[in-house]
């Protein structure tokens, strides 16, 4: 049974004080870092890259950064995010023409892969060959490109699809997830969740936490049995 993973996305962070909002995350029980690169191409916003990736890497040691590339072209940007410590390296399929050798590039330098799909992309996209090469599936729940969207139940049942087919891989979803749309999302299947502002604007961000863990979990007891 995949285990309950919570990756606040940072883009929802005080980036002045990154490295600290990091660490404010992880000693609320965050395992991962969602980490947000957009360059302008493949979507409209610019946001991070590498030299701010390697920043955080160097001020939170042992940090997970769970890269989420909204690039035009991924291949262009693997060594560079490992280089800079990036943990799981997820690019979007939509943006490549060969998934499966993009994932063994990964897999050379020492990341994990994931693969992402758009709203507008069907989770058949991801065929069976590249859902088994890659560690972890993202169904995106807004259009990627900005943060505080709200959240698109009609991808819900893509998760669903998925998880059928894939019955131990990490699943995530991204996008206007928290408290309030964590039970759709957990009982399709999804055991990664991304929440940016549901998270990181809480009076009490721990808590956020450990109820979304909770309720992938107990979704998740059910899947197994």
């Amino acid at each position: 049974m995949p285990r309950a993973i919570i990756s606040p996305s940072v883009l929802a962070s005080d980036f002045g004080q990154l490295s600290a909002e990091c660490k404010r995350m992880i000693k609320g029980g965050a395992e991962w870092l969602h980490m947000d690169v957009m360059d302008g191409h493949f979507v409209p916003n610019i946001s991070m890259g590498a030299p701010i990736l390697s920043c955080v890497y160097k001020g939170v040691p042992g940090i997970f950064m769970d890269c989420h590339m909204m690039v035009a072209q991924p291949e262009q940007w693997v060594n560079d995010i490992a280089d800079a410590g990036g943990s799981l390296y997820c690019f979007h399929i939509e943006a490549t023409s060969d998934a499966v050798s993009l994932i063994n590039a990964i897999h050379a330098r020492n990341m994990k892969a994931g693969v992402a799909i758009s709203p507008d992309t069907p989770s058949t996209a991801i065929t069976d060959e590249i859902g088994a090469a890659a560690d972890m599936l993202l169904v995106m729940t807004v259009y990627p490109g900005r943060g505080g969207q709200k959240f698109i139940e009609w991808c819900v049942p893509k998760v669903a699809e998925l998880r059928a087919r894939f019955p131990e891989k990490d699943i995530e979803v991204d996008g206007g997830v928290g408290p309030r749309t964590i039970d759709v999302c957990a009982d399709a299947g999804s055991n990664v969740i991304v929440a940016g502002t549901a998270i990181f604007n809480a009076a009490n961000p721990e808590g956020v936490i450990t109820a979304l863990k909770a309720t992938v979990n107990t979704a998740q007891a059910r899947f197994s049995k």
